[in-house]
């Protein structure tokens, strides 16, 4: 008889997991630095400025109205001299607060009914994938505005609905996700030694789709900006002289030909903030490890 020699490696077992694919995750593209700094500018110019003193987004220098960009006013003032600047950092804060919102309500209601549809399969799958394929039915933007206009804008009413309308998108991707892992050997594996529902789901499932929703949560929340600035540039997001992106290019408009700072700068700072998003988002699908071997 033969005994194994303590100091030989174990051989490999037909096991697998995944455990952890957010620490594999790495930023493929060597643009998702700049695009990463430019979104901390844009985040900390909203937090700060607005808080510094004299940069009241909502005070007026009536000595300079629609002055350009220069010293004193970098950005240049509006046709009732406030501040360009501060106005586009403080506009920020409604942005980013309606696709916090957006991601959210996305990323908790629509991940949940995914992983229900793809793990429980049968009439679950169903009657989820009914609810989702009607709520792409409905003309959102329409909606959108018919419920502002009864509800009243405000960021919590914005958020919320716009981050209704990503459910569906949320959950075909968990969904996927569940359907693919669920059939996994290292999921069987822990069917057959008994281990609940609610562990595999917490261990094994949520961990492995966590990428995919990261990745596209940079998706949602470039929509959530987009469709926010729509809103207001229409007239249905937040009431004047409330500062947002989509406001302020709307006002400045009016005087585009003699003051194209107005509109320009805020658009400007609009494209890139998405521009930056979609590549960090397209960085961080592209670095997602797809699976290794334990």
């Amino acid at each position: 008889m033969t005994t194994a020699d303590p100091t030989t490696p174990a051989a490999p077992t037909s096991r697998t997991r995944y455990r952890d694919p957010l620490r594999g995750v790495r930023l493929a593209s060597p643009g998702a630095v700049p695009a990463a700094g430019w979104l901390a500018v844009v985040v900390l110019a909203a937090i700060v400025v607005p808080m510094l003193p004299g940069c009241d987004p909502l005070r007026a220098d009536f000595a300079h109205p629609s002055a350009p960009p220069g010293p004193g006013h970098w950005f240049g003032t509006d046709d009732t001299g406030r501040d360009v600047l501060v106005r586009t950092a403080a506009g920020a804060r409604a942005s980013f607060g309606v696709a916090a919102l957006t991601v959210t309500v996305g990323l908790v209601v629509g991940g949940a009914l995914g992983i229900a549809s793809g793990w429980f399969g049968g009439w679950t799958d169903r009657v989820i994938g009914f609810a989702t394929d009607l709520l792409m039915a409905v003309p959102a933007l329409i909606l959108v505005m018919i419920v502002v206009t009864l509800r009243g804008p405000s960021l919590p009413v914005i958020g919320g609905l716009i981050g209704l309308f990503t459910v569906p998108s949320f959950t075909r991707v968990t969904r996927a996700g569940a359907l693919s892992l669920k059939e996994r050997g290292f999921v069987q594996a822990a069917r057959m030694i008994g281990t609940s529902p609610g562990r595999i789901l917490r261990r094994e499932i949520l961990p492995n789709i966590a990428p995919a929703a990261l990745s596209f949560a940079f998706t949602a929340t470039t929509a959530a900006i987009v469709a926010e600035g729509a809103l207001s540039f229409l007239g249905f997001g937040l009431r004047p002289p409330a500062p947002s992106w989509g406001g302020i290019i709307a006002q400045g408009r009016i005087t585009l030909g003699s003051a194209p700072w107005i509109s320009l700068i805020p658009a400007g700072v609009l494209c890139l903030t998405v521009l930056a998003l979609n590549h960090l988002g397209e960085s961080v699908r592209s670095g997602s490890p797809k699976g290794s071997s334990r």
